[in-house]
Formats: C-alpha cells, structure tokens, sequence
C-alpha cells in the first residue's frame, strides 16, 4: 500500500521560507510524478495546483500563483519530493498536499491516484 507523508509546515512571517517534504513508502517512487497542492480556508472543495515533477525529474511546473517563489525537487535515494517556498504571502496560507501518479505529472488534482494527509502552512501578516 502506497503512503504519503507531509511534514515541514508551520507559522512564518510574510516574506520568510519553508521546505516542505512528502516522504513515499509502499511503491515504487522512482516511476511516480510527483505534485503539490494546497486548499485554502474556506475552499475546502477546492485544491489549487502548486507544482509538479515528473518521474525523471527534468519536467518541473508550477502554478502562476506561486511561480518564482516555490521550487519543486526530488531525491529518489530518499523517495522524498520537496517544495521549498520562500518571500511568502499571507495568501499562501493553506493546506498542503503531496500527490503522487504513474510516470507524468498533472495539473488536475482528479489525475492522482495517491495523497498524504496534508501539512499546515500559515503566513502571518
């Protein structure tokens, strides 16, 4: 059985940094694409796309909110994704989510077939 585990949020000021980190177990991590996503409060029926990785690591995307500020790697020794954030804005507050699927990363939260249980991240103004 596949398991997601986030860790790495907290409260930060606005403009300061996180590394968040989705460790996998049960599967195979090296095939998977690997994504962020985050829910915001009072959308919780929504989960916006923060950046992807594909299984080789060469293709990286990153929604426009946070393009820039967010990098997304992988380190498939360890079958950990990251996503480092920095010069945050209170409007990143949300729950962070990792989400895995087979090979190509997407956009679409409906494409992945694996989520952790999400990190809390909170930026205060």
């Amino acid at each position: 059985q596949v398991h997601l585990g986030e860790s790495g949020g907290g409260l930060v000021q606005r403009g300061g940094s996180l590394k968040l980190s989705c460790v996998v177990s049960g599967g195979a991590f090296a095939d998977y694409a690997m994504a962020w996503f985050r829910q915001a409060p009072g959308k919780e029926r929504e989960r916006e796309f923060v950046a992807s990785i594909n299984f080789s690591g060469n293709g990286k995307h990153y929604g426009d909110a946070v393009k820039g500020r967010f990098t997304i790697s992988r380190h498939d020794v360890l079958n950990t994704v990251y996503l480092q954030m920095d010069r945050l804005p209170p409007e990143a507050t949300a729950r962070y989510y990792c989400a895995s699927r087979y090979y190509s990363a997407d956009q679409n939260p409906d494409a992945c077939a694996y989520w952790g249980q999400g990190t809390q991240v909170t930026v205060s103004s």
